[in-house]
């Protein structure tokens, strides 16, 4: 999967088997290396034209749709699930940035990207791309899916529901200075919200990605262990429920 944002990365997480890489550079610039599954599982079904996903009905991640705003210090934050028509150029340009590139593997023609998007909305929902808008403005691409059912579970002990955040911050004036921690807590929080079934988030951000890493803690995550992926040594960065207003 995905990523965190770089933080440049501040979500984190460079693709383990199917996922999609998040960035971090010194600034957050793509939080979150992609993980193990997000790209493994995009995937299943892929090749479909149209963004309907075939197993929507199944609501494996609860609507994400239908989540809401969240307010943030920074503004109104939302995420909303991303269309290739309307959302593909925004996105593959973030992806050719060399911060996210060296992480999220996607840069190239606008195809790669394409592909990418498709992959996840073409599959059986387990994996929903997102732009995140704050105050409006779409500023960073997130990846939400579902731990459980994706080749990462495979690397730890996996619990039911448990649910995955890959990030990337797209614009370098929202690097470095903070904001990948404050999202990944908002959407940290949202996931716990709207997902009842769902008692931990998970994230896989490459171990090199240190400013990942470091906006996952800053926003309430505990490192759990260091896990060989397919394609990077990732640690494994858990948020529990039982700590969302503690921490």
């Amino acid at each position: 999967m995905p990523p965190a944002d770089p933080i440049p990365e501040t979500g984190i997480a460079a693709p383990a088997v199917a996922a999609a890489p998040v960035v971090a550079a010194a600034p957050v610039v793509a939080a979150v290396v992609p993980g193990a599954g997000a790209r493994a599982d995009a995937g299943a079904g892929q090749g479909a034209d149209s963004d309907a996903r075939p197993g929507a009905d199944l609501d494996l991640l609860d609507r994400i749709a239908a989540w809401g705003p969240a307010d943030t210090p920074a503004g109104r934050f939302h995420l909303v699930p991303a269309r290739v028509e309307r959302d593909l150029a925004l996105i593959s340009r973030w992806m050719n940035d060399p911060a996210a590139a060296q992480f999220w593997e996607l840069a190239g023609p606008q195809e790669v990207t394409r592909d990418h998007l498709r992959a996840q909305l073409a599959g059986d929902g387990r994996s929903v791309p997102c732009l995140g808008l704050l105050d409006g403005a779409p500023m960073s691409y997130w990846e939400i899916y579902r731990a459980d059912l994706d080749p990462l579970a495979r690397h730890y002990p996996a619990r039911p529901h448990d649910t995955g955040i890959h990030l990337l911050l797209g614009g370098v004036a929202d690097r470095g200075r903070g904001l990948g921690g404050l999202l990944l807590r908002a959407v940290a929080d949202l996931v716990l919200a709207q997902r009842p079934s769902c008692a931990r988030v998970i994230a896989e951000p490459d171990i090199r990605n240190t400013p990942s890493i470091a906006a996952f803690l800053t926003a309430g995550f505990r490192f759990s262990a260091e896990v060989d992926l397919t394609a990077k040594r990732a640690a494994l960065m858990v948020r529990d429920r039982p700590l969302r207003h503690l921490l």
